[in-house]
């Protein structure tokens, strides 16, 4: 079983390299090759899910490449190739041009997190990382003409990255405080480097995760195409947040206050970026928010020790708004807007579209018996023995989650104006067609939304809550989940009735746009700026003088050649004469064809390399990714 560990990773990564170097060549071909792939990669998460293969490689001293799928990835790595699987039939009735690319891309991307899902150790997990964020900007800024999505693509990157440094940190303090490297082991660093470690990958985790202070990315990402969102915002890029911290939640506890604090921030911030949500009228916009505030319920899990609940709700939530982002791109593609105003009746124009997120805008309010208020109330019964005022607020969260959640149900089912037609096309020409490709996903992730909180009801809860130790914790009463049904319907039925304040404050989402611009945007472009101008007016010029050195050198040989040389054979005579013609045969057939055959060759060196010269940034990511994987891969089997 350890061959579809790897083949978990290598399978997507090969496909996908393939597919973004053959261009539009492999347009026809892609989403076939693309859906096909995800296939195998699904079959092979249920596999290893039920067989649990570990396997560990050596990569560096000290420093193994560990995979493996216990309890807890067995969960969440089926979750993520199902939900990328149904992305990728939407996206073959979506996306029109550059199919190669983007499926490639997205094949890669799978690969980074499928890797992230199962790494064991942090060399394993930062190489994931690290072509999970590359992937990632690519996929955002896929529309490259467009300045303002690679503006968009950059900002997300590189608020990103910023975190990121947080994981190089943890290692390096790892390493000092005499711990190992797996992920297992970080908790025994000694002293004050265990406090390092523990700060390292919280910051790391909150950023991938959009917590606050990091939840702006989310709002630039939207730019990226509707297949995108769905992937990166559900079950993929934010979600592997939310499970590092998962996974690292007894290096949390061994703190003894990083548990706390990630706690805190998950809590603030499914409350902060609920008000957010509540105040957007852009759906994407809201789906973003909302997206950052259901990830607070996993990172508060992680902070009060409720792994299982955690991972129930990461999975729950992956299926619903995979739903709701592929029913917002379908609505897009159809009326050409994503305005909520303008999608008035949207609903009912397309009742297989409209009831299935329906069904996941009812999770997502917590309604009952649907997955999202199962799982909700799973962490919150935690939070309550941790601290009674955590659960309030985390209380508070779940009824902005119905408010914004019902401001989506109500609006998409009204009766559509007369006049709504006013309000289509502002963002792009509509086609006023669903495909079949689009709506099929739908409604397997509709039934995921439906029915994932078995996830923590027995008997599947117990099995899951006994394989990770949790038999201990305490489980919401009947007094709980009354209050919380209740609340979720009340606030949905009030959302009907009553206008719902959407307040400036929020709409703006918190102001986190400029401070993301001022920490972690600005200071790197300018940076990036600053060595432009250093290679354009240092190495640039110290290359074109050593060009002009070695022309006039080749110059003056050539005028010593005719000058000196030439004479000294003509002084030799008829014999001389006819010894130079020979040398001079020699010199044209032997030396002089080698020469231009080298030189013909490195002209065609030089095309092939300056095809890859794009200009692009997203393009040269995935160059390094691909470059990495494969040295990767010759460093594993040359061991």
């Amino acid at each position: 079983m350890t061959a579809l560990l790897w083949a978990l990773v290598a399978l997507p990564a090969v496909v996908g390299a393939l597919l973004c170097g053959a261009g539009r060549r492999a347009d026809r071909v892609a989403p076939a090759a693309a859906v096909g792939t995800a296939a195998l990669v699904l079959a092979a998460a249920i596999a290893v899910a039920v067989s649990r293969p570990a396997v560990s490689v050596p990569f560096l001293p000290g420093a193994d490449l560990g995979l493996a799928v216990d309890a807890l990835t067995a969960v969440v790595l089926p979750a993520v190739a199902a939900v990328t699987l149904l992305v990728l039939v939407f996206s073959a009735g979506e996306i029109a041009g550059a199919r190669g690319r983007f499926f490639g891309l997205v094949l890669l991307f799978e690969a980074a997190v499928a890797l992230t899902t199962v790494a064991t150790t942090l060399p394993a997990l930062l190489f994931a990382w690290e072509v999970m964020g590359a992937t990632s900007y690519a996929l955002i800024a896929f529309s490259w003409r467009d300045p303002d999505r690679v503006g968009a693509g950059t900002t997300a990157f590189l608020t990103t990255r910023t975190a990121d440094v947080g994981l190089y940190v943890a290692a390096g303090a790892a390493l000092a405080g005499g711990a190992g490297l797996g992920l297992d082991e970080l908790a025994d660093a000694e002293g004050p480097w265990l406090d390092v470690v523990a700060a390292g990958v919280l910051v790391a985790a909150l950023g991938k995760a959009a917590q606050l202070p990091f939840s702006f990315w989310l709002s630039r990402a939207m730019e990226g195409p509707s297949p995108v969102s769905a992937l990166l915002h559900s079950a993929a890029m934010v979600a592997m947040g939310g499970y590092l911290l998962l996974r690292t939640a007894p290096l949390l506890a061994a703190s003894g206050w990083a548990d706390d604090a990630a706690a805190w921030a998950g809590a603030l911030t499914a409350v902060a970026l609920g008000a957010v949500a509540v105040a957007q009228r852009d759906l994407k916009q809201l789906l973003a928010a909302s997206t950052a505030a259901q990830l607070g319920y996993v990172v508060l899990a992680a902070g009060v020790a409720a792994v299982s609940g955690g991972a129930a709700h990461l999975v729950a939530h992956a299926s619903t708004k995979a739903l709701l982002f592929l029913a917002a791109g379908a609505w897009l593609s159809a009326l050409g807007t994503k305005q909520l105003p303008a999608l008035r009746g949207a609903a009912r124009r397309w009742p297989v579209v409209g009831v299935t997120a329906a069904v996941g805008a009812l999770s997502l309010a917590g309604i009952v018996p649907l997955s999202l208020w199962a799982t909700k109330d799973e962490v919150l019964a935690v939070a309550r023995e941790h601290s009674l005022p955590l659960y309030v607020v985390g209380l508070a969260g779940a009824a902005l989650s119905a408010a914004y959640a019902g401001k989506v149900l109500w609006m998409v089912w009204r009766r559509p104006p007369a006049a709504s037609e006013s309000g289509y096309d502002t963002e792009r020409p509509g086609t006023r067609h669903v495909g079949g490709l689009q709506q099929a996903p739908l409604g397997v992730l509709a039934a995921g939304a439906a029915v994932l909180g078995l996830l923590v009801w027995s008997p599947v809860g117990t099995a899951i809550r006994t394989a990770l130790g949790e038999t201990g914790l305490p489980r919401p009463s009947v007094l709980e989940t009354v209050l919380s049904a209740v609340l979720a319907v009340g606030v949905v039925l009030a959302v009907g009735r009553l206008p719902l304040p959407e307040p400036r404050w929020a709409a703006g989402w918190l102001g986190l746009g400029t401070a993301t611009q001022v920490v972690a945007v600005r200071p790197v472009l300018r940076l990036a700026e600053a060595l432009a101008r250093f290679d354009d007016r240092v190495l640039d010029r110290s290359v074109t003088a050593a060009a002009v050195a070695v022309r006039g050198a080749a110059g003056g040989l050539a005028r010593f050649d005719d000058r000196v040389l030439d004479r000294a054979v003509e002084a030799t005579g008829t014999g001389g004469v006819r010894a130079a013609r020979g040398a001079a045969v020699a010199d044209t057939t032997g030396f002089d064809g080698a020469a231009e055959g080298v030189a013909a060759a490195l002209r065609r060196l030089g095309d092939l390399l300056r095809r890859t010269q794009t200009g692009q940034l997203h393009q040269y990511y995935v160059q390094a990714a691909v470059v990495l994987a494969a040295a990767l891969a010759l460093l594993l089997l040359t061991r």
